[in-house]
């Protein structure tokens, strides 16, 4: 089977929309299928000029958000880059990571898409979807709608996105399928390399790994509570905060470390996040708003079950004492009572530890998730 692969991104480029597009294709790649790489798209430079206008004239005159990825020229520019490269192309079945690019495109190929969420999920939940012009929302809805009426299959990252296309179009229910998405972490630990990592970490005290770009969004704040909970409660506690600098209304207490960003694209950068993924006991991923935070498969790479909230497509890949722990309203207080818990009996730590890895082998891997995807793509 030869898949077309469409991105707005450039998926041979690893740095590109976190490593996904990268990660999904490379591994969509093997014997059996190969892939053809349709991307980067381009904008015009018509579409740039009407793209930037509507922005301006939404921003300044509306007050409102204009959504870049759902404008009309851009989109039709992106059917035409598309159809130019299938029309000299043996490939059997388009797919791509999102739904946008396939708005306007018709081809002779069945057409597909392994999204982490659908437009109408998105409508303020995250921020950048908050305060969105009319215009955009209306446009949004109608463009998924025709993609999910064209698709001969529906690929969602999480429950949480297959269900917000049910709730909010009308497609057929056989057509969506939920594969998670894996880790993109590039490295060969195996059992007996988590035994020993497990086994290396303290009983007596607890490092706790905070990983995001976005303090707020990725609940900063509400991670910083829990590691001072715990030191008050007397497990004295380690909060190391990678990604962003952490806004607090105090000086840094000593029990966090903040290290500001650490680029996986780079090899001191991977070695180094490793290394701190190696050493936590948990990763603490209090979100406000996420679709399908691929760090937490990436720590359960390491043996590191993860503290995190009930929110978006989360609870697809953390399911509650097997490879961590989900929290709603009372987060701090129910995290601090778990991982007290668990480290007065530190044994069922330990099983967490290795039940977090086995999640990972069976399930949260890229090899194991395109796997899954051929064998829908090929029925």
């Amino acid at each position: 089977m030869k898949i077309a692969y469409v991105s707005s991104y450039d998926a041979r480029n690893i740095r590109s929309w976190s490593g996904i597009p990268y990660h999904m294709s490379k591994f969509l790649d093997s014997e059996a299928t190969q892939v053809e790489y349709i991307c980067p798209l381009q904008i015009d430079i018509l579409s740039k000029l009407n793209l930037i206008s509507k922005k301006v004239f939404y921003k300044y005159i509306r007050h409102q958000h204009y959504l870049r990825d759902w404008n009309v020229p851009t989109l039709k520019n992106y059917a035409k880059q598309i159809s130019n490269k299938l029309s000299s192309s043996k490939s059997d079945i388009v797919i791509s990571p999102v739904t946008y690019t396939l708005a306007y495109l018709e081809c002779q190929q069945p057409m597909a898409f392994w999204a982490d969420a659908t437009f109408a999920g998105l409508i303020n939940y995250y921020p950048w979807h908050s305060n969105l012009c009319k215009e955009s929302i209306n446009l949004g809805i109608f463009l998924e709608q025709r993609v999910l009426d064209k698709c001969k299959v529906a690929i969602y990252s999480s429950e949480w996105a297959a269900n917000t296309a049910k709730k909010n179009y009308k497609v057929n229910p056989e057509k969506i399928k939920v594969v998670p998405y894996g880790g993109n972490f590039e490295c060969n630990n195996t059992l007996e390399d988590i035994k020993s990592m497990v086994s290396s970490r303290s009983q007596k005290s607890c490092k706790l790994l905070f990983l995001g770009v976005n303090w707020e969004r990725k609940g900063g704040d509400i991670a910083f509570a829990v590691a001072k909970a715990l030191n008050e409660a007397g497990l004295k506690t380690e909060l190391t905060i990678v990604g962003c600098e952490p806004v607090l209304e105090q000086p840094y207490p000593d029990f966090v470390k903040p290290l500001g960003f650490i680029s996986k694209s780079t090899e001191s950068g991977k070695k180094q996040i490793k290394q701190l993924l190696s050493d936590s006991h948990f990763l603490i991923l209090p979100s406000r708003a996420d679709c399908t935070p691929i760090v937490l498969c990436e720590a359960n790479f390491f043996g590191v079950p993860c503290l995190t909230s009930v929110t978006g497509g989360i609870s697809t890949i953390i399911k509650d004492d097997v490879n961590g722990k989900t929290f709603n309203e009372e987060f701090v207080t129910e995290c601090c009572n778990y991982v007290l818990s668990l480290f007065s009996n530190y044994s069922q730590y330990q099983n967490l530890a290795l039940s977090s890895f086995n999640e990972y082998q069976n399930r949260l891997n890229w090899s194991v998730a395109t796997a899954t995807v051929k064998k829908i793509l090929q029925e």
